[in-house]
C-alpha cells in the first residue's frame, strides 16, 4: 500500500513534529500499554497502603499512555506530513 504525501501547504507539519514523530516512531507500541498497566498496579499498591492522593494522581496516567500509544501506532502506519 503505497503512502501518500499531504501536499496541502495549509496543512504542513513543522520541523519540530516531524522530528518527534520520527523519533517517536521508533519506539514499540507495547511500551505504553505496559506503562498505562504498570501506572495502575502502582496506584493499586499505593491505594492499599492507604495513600489515596497519590494512588489517584499515578491511575490518572493510564489514559494518557494509551493514547500516546495510538498517536505511536497512528505516525508508524501513517507517517507524518
Amino acid at each position: 500500500m503505497a503512502k501518500s504525501k499531504n501536499f496541502n501547504p495549509e496543512h504542513q507539519e513543522g520541523p519540530v513534529a516531524e522530528a518527534i514523530e520520527n523519533q517517536t516512531a521508533k519506539l514499540p507500541s507495547d511500551l505504553f500499554l505496559w506503562s498505562a498497566l504498570g501506572s495502575m498496579a502502582v496506584s493499586l499498591f499505593l491505594q492499599a497502603q492507604g495513600d489515596r492522593e497519590r494512588s489517584l494522581f499515578v491511575g490518572q496516567w493510564a489514559a494518557p499512555f494509551l493514547i500516546l500509544g495510538l498517536y505511536n501506532k497512528l505516525v508508524k502506519l501513517e507517517g507524518n506530513d
